[in-house]
């Protein structure tokens, strides 16, 4: 193993200007790649502080005996998207109103009757937010024979639903893109190092190597760069999020332990690939 790993560094001094730039290539497109990340991390949980406040409010009939309700709301508590069930009074709406729409103060105050009906306002759990998953309770609701209407903002859910799917397409797309071409640039200097050291693998296959023998330092060497490549590639990006926090005054989340070794992990396995591919063929060539 010793040896794998002084012919994988021997490579860096053999040839250090490809060995910068096949690093510096995994660096900027995992760096890409990690800013394309940090908008959606940013803009996922952005989503997720909207998404709370989906819910499904049931206005009910006037009348309906508080024992029913009462009925209704373990019944609703049981649905397995739900995940509170609450009841409001027609004064507890009428406080709210009051306290809430400060615009209309006065005239709520002159009112002679509540026009506010009772309602059961539900909220949903997290994975269950989506459009297809409120337009369900909802439906659900209506079968309640004391349930006058049902209003539950479907269309805005549905564009919500919509730049989600967005968000998460376009990063995708965007990290399989940069990731081919630092594939190709690593497949190239592997391919330049074993033409360097054509006479050598040949000398090593008379006396009895193997070809996983001669692959393995390559692949090493491979790994070794998108390590490299990551490690910058997430300081790059921790710089990008550092100056639009501190300069542009504009609060920002970075990536957690876990999805920063994610992106060092992604360019070990990019380097892995490239270089696999590109030895294989290399040496049936040689």
């Amino acid at each position: 193993m010793s040896f794998v790993l002084k012919e994988a560094l021997l490579a860096f001094r053999r040839a250090p200007l490809l060995s910068a730039l096949s690093i510096t290539t995994i660096a900027f497109s995992l760096f890409v790649v990690g800013l394309f990340g940090l908008v959606a991390l940013n803009l996922q949980r952005a989503l997720s502080r909207v998404s709370e406040r989906v819910e499904v409010v049931a206005y009910l009939l006037p009348g309906t005996p508080i024992e029913t309700v009462t009925h209704a709301l373990k019944d609703i508590e049981s649905f397995p998207e739900v995940a509170t069930a609450s009841y409001v009074s027609e004064d507890s709406a009428l406080a709210r109103a009051r306290r809430e729409l400060v615009e209309f103060r006065d005239q709520l105050r002159e009112l002679e009757r509540n026009p506010l009906p009772a309602s059961i306002e539900v909220t949903l759990k997290p994975q269950d937010r989506d459009a297809a998953h409120v337009a369900g309770v909802a439906d659900r609701l209506r079968d309640f024979a004391f349930v006058d209407d049902v209003r539950y903002g479907g269309d805005w859910i549905k564009q919500l639903d919509r730049v989600r799917s967005i968000a998460a397409a376009v990063g995708l797309v965007v990290g399989a893109a940069f990731a081919a071409v630092a594939v190709i640039i690593i497949g190239a200097t592997i391919r330049m190092a074993v033409l360097q050291r054509g006479r050598e693998i040949a000398i090593m296959r008379l006396v009895g190597a193997t070809d996983w023998f001669i692959r393995l330092p390559f692949l090493v060497q491979g790994v070794i760069k998108g390590c490299a490549g990551g490690l910058l590639a997430v300081a790059l990006s921790y710089a990008a999020h550092v100056v639009v926090t501190d300069w542009l005054q504009f609060h920002t989340e970075f990536f957690g332990v876990s999805q920063a070794a994610a992106i060092v992990g992604g360019g070990m396995i990019i380097g892995l690939f490239g270089s696999w591919l590109s030895v294989g063929r290399q040496l049936r060539k040689v």
